[in-house]
């Protein structure tokens, strides 16, 4: 049985244009009726999910698409697989786990400070000393900075 992309986004919880921007970036596939409806196999639900939980470990797409791209064309992924792919991305998710508890670790003391004084203020960057290190938020974690997350569509 196949799927409309109406049916396909009320079942897995998204936009219409959402499930057409996956389908543009490759990550799922449809067929065309003789009108050039889409028309999606069961299959994307479950495709779709494996998506949506990757972004939400912070994958990007591209590391998605690489990933789905491992798996035999037509088939979802299982459980096995899911646990073959995240494994290579272990250390990654730990070492953004780390960043992120350097993070909040660094706002709560700062916040707790009080000093309320950019003149007294670790992270005011006074003279500007960050712009010797190179563009972007230079004291903020590597990790934090690789923008890995894609916009929100809808």
């Amino acid at each position: 049985m196949e799927l409309s992309v109406g049916e396909v986004a009320a079942r897995a919880g998204l936009a219409p244009s959402a499930v057409r921007w996956y389908e543009a970036q490759g990550l799922v596939s449809s067929t065309r009726t003789a009108g050039g409806a889409r028309r999606y196999p069961r299959s994307v639900l479950r495709r779709l999910a494996f998506v949506r939980a990757a972004q939400n470990v912070g994958l990007s797409l591209a590391e998605i698409r690489s990933a789905l791209g491992t798996l035999p064309e037509g088939r979802t992924p299982t459980a096995r697989d899911w646990a073959r792919l995240s494994a290579g991305w272990r250390s990654r998710l730990d070492e953004q786990i780390a960043a992120l508890t350097q993070l909040r670790d660094g706002l709560d003391s700062c916040i707790g400070c009080g000093c309320l004084s950019l003149d007294r203020c670790a992270l005011s960057n006074a003279g500007d000393l960050a712009a010797q290190e190179g563009p972007g938020a230079r004291w903020l974690h590597p990790a934090l900075r690789a923008g890995r997350r894609p916009p929100d569509i809808g």
